[in-house]
């Protein structure tokens, strides 16, 4: 083809351009163009910046559009050219240290990320039959996880927790204390006020050089906070590609939920288990399966759950332990009593903890959470002082350990633990030393 000549006939092609019909709540409906599920649009705005929408339905009329931003000033008969590309983010090791919207774009007065390579944020999980095995440990830095339940490189592994029990807490202390090398976290319908103290106090200077953050926080349109979890995921995906293990945090996995409960909703879907739309409990495999071991790096998915009323068998809750490769519980009873983290260690369980543990590890965990259980089960007796000494030889020395297992299972934020470490005080303390 003579140089330039596929540029002039682009240039030359006809552009077509829609128009807006209609605006109820969250649903802008599109007359005039041709565009898929998915694909991004932009809606004129006289004197303003042009508004992107994406594409989430499409109708016998036009198309059923979700705003990446705010709606206000949108008219009737507003101008809207189809972009004929999905949303699309960045990717790259320039990434690490930055902190990035919903849409990928830098919110920290950086260097623009224009010049890096763009990738689709939609992607498909590996091949089930060519992902590596989960069969090596990754030490977080926190002994109630390396040790009670001890997490593999590729594991994907839910946090669920009431309201302020300290699961940000805990995302920054493993953010600190991993050994991965990268660490992606996603920030999604969070609090405005605690993204600041999150990135300076909790996760501070050191764990944000190896991070990369992507906020969405809770007064953002609900496509914005729904696609900022697939934009955490599409980067931690590239990272994996490249080979590297990398720890990607979401917080919360329930907001997301929320978010894609708002988009079905105003696209028309059915409300089913507590308002939320099939394509809800659809979207929770589809980005989830994303996470896991590939064919040489891996992504260690820990995605928080915000259980409804502390309900731990409310729909999300339900759906995403279903798919999950384990879970971790935090109780509110034990954050009320200063104990932290506030990890239910008999509530929690990681699937593939006798896969990434030596049976002398196995056996001391076993052990402890043994101790553990027996003095749960006799607990009310001891507390009434109605317990005989001598009655139960397992709650006898229950009693006498758990002072050691609390002192163990508790640790304070900046304390970085590893996982060798911690298994080291373990044994000592199975073996009763």
């Amino acid at each position: 083809m003579v140089p330039g000549l596929d540029r002039a006939l682009a240039a030359a092609a006809p552009s077509t351009s829609g128009r807006v019909t209609g605006v109820v709540g969250l649903d802008l409906t599109v007359a005039g163009i041709d565009a898929a599920v998915g694909e991004v649009v932009t809606i004129d705005q006289p004197g303003k910046a042009p508004l992107y929408a994406e594409v989430v339905a499409l109708r016998q009329d036009g198309l059923s559009c979700t705003p990446l931003g705010a709606l206000s000033g949108v008219r009737v008969g507003a101008a809207v050219q189809a972009t004929g590309a999905p949303l699309q983010v960045p990717v790259g090791t320039e990434l690490l240290g930055r902190v990035l919207d919903g849409l990928g774009r830098p919110m920290d007065g950086g260097p623009s990320v224009a010049g890096l390579e763009h990738v689709e944020v939609e992607n498909t999980p590996p091949n089930a039959l060519l992902r590596s095995k989960v069969d090596r440990p990754v030490s977080l830095g926190v002994r109630a996880i390396d040790t009670m339940t001890a997490i593999g490189r590729g594991q994907r592994m839910g946090i669920f927790a009431g309201s302020g029990v300290g699961k940000s807490t805990l995302m920054s202390m493993i953010a600190r204390g991993t050994e991965a090398q990268v660490n992606v976290v996603a920030l999604v319908g969070e609090r405005g006020r605690e993204v600041r103290e999150f990135l300076e106090h909790d996760l501070g200077p050191e764990g944000l050089a190896r991070s990369i953050v992507v906020i969405a926080t809770s007064d953002e349109p609900p496509m914005v906070r729904l696609r900022a979890a697939f934009v955490a995921t599409r980067i931690a995906e590239w990272f994996r590609d490249q080979g590297a293990d990398v720890v990607l945090m979401m917080d919360s996995l329930t907001r997301v939920a929320m978010a894609q409960r708002e988009v079905g909703l105003s696209a028309g879907e059915p409300p089913t288990t507590k308002g939320y739309p099939p394509s809800t409990f659809s979207l929770l495999p589809r980005l989830l399966e994303r996470a896991g071991p590939g064919i040489d790096g891996s992504i260690t998915g820990l995605y928080t759950v915000l259980v409804d009323g502390d309900d731990h068998n409310e729909p999300i809750a339900d759906a995403a332990r279903s798919i999950l490769d384990g879970h971790l519980v935090l109780t509110r009873k034990l954050a009320t009593a200063g104990h932290f983290p506030s990890i239910d260690v008999l509530e929690s369980i990681s699937r593939v903890a006798s896969a990434v543990t030596t049976p002398g590890q196995k056996a001391a965990a076993t052990e402890v959470r043994r101790l553990m259980a027996a003095y749960r089960d006799a607990r009310d007796l001891i507390e009434i002082g109605a317990y005989a000494a001598g009655s139960n030889p397992d709650v006898d020395r229950a009693v006498t350990m758990m002072p050691a297992i609390n002192a163990f299972l508790r640790q304070e934020v900046g304390d970085v633990t590893s996982a060798a470490e911690s298994f080291e005080m373990l044994q000592r303390i199975a073996a009763g030393m």
